[in-house]
């Protein structure tokens, strides 16, 4: 996870956010992989994640590809907030820090996620989550 940590970091650094967003970003990925290793692959951290990045003028976006147990959509949604304890927070998270977060289990075999980062913030205040 390090790595894909540093490389994340190192793409929105080249694709002009500012280090608070580059943070968050690489947060927002770091725990959409976690859990794919947690949920999907039931903990089997030796499993395939392709991470594919796409870089335009105005925004970033990942799409993360698993091969592991189809999941229920209906069944991605973080904890309540007032059930304050450790863990449980990831999908909340991702949804708070990406300004689109697409889960898609469509797929054959596994799952799909795309998370975008818009720079501007007009493009931010109009875009909605998939799958809410």
């Amino acid at each position: 996870m390090k790595i894909v940590r540093h490389t994340v970091a190192h793409l929105c650094e080249l694709a002009g956010f500012p280090r608070k967003e580059r943070s968050n970003s690489m947060l927002a990925v770091d725990e959409a992989c976690t859990n794919i290793i947690k949920h999907t692959y039931k903990g089997a951290a030796d499993q395939i994640i392709i991470i594919k990045t796409t870089i335009n003028d105005d925004m970033i976006q990942f799409i993360l590809r698993d091969f592991g147990k189809k999941i229920d959509l209906k069944q991605i949604k973080s904890r309540d907030l007032d059930d304050i304890r450790p863990g449980g927070l990831g999908v909340h998270l991702i949804k708070t820090i990406m300004d689109e977060v697409i889960y898609d289990n469509t797929p054959e075999v596994g799952n799909q996620l795309t998370l975008i980062k818009y720079r501007t913030k007009e493009r931010r205040r109009g875009n909605k989550h998939q799958n809410d």
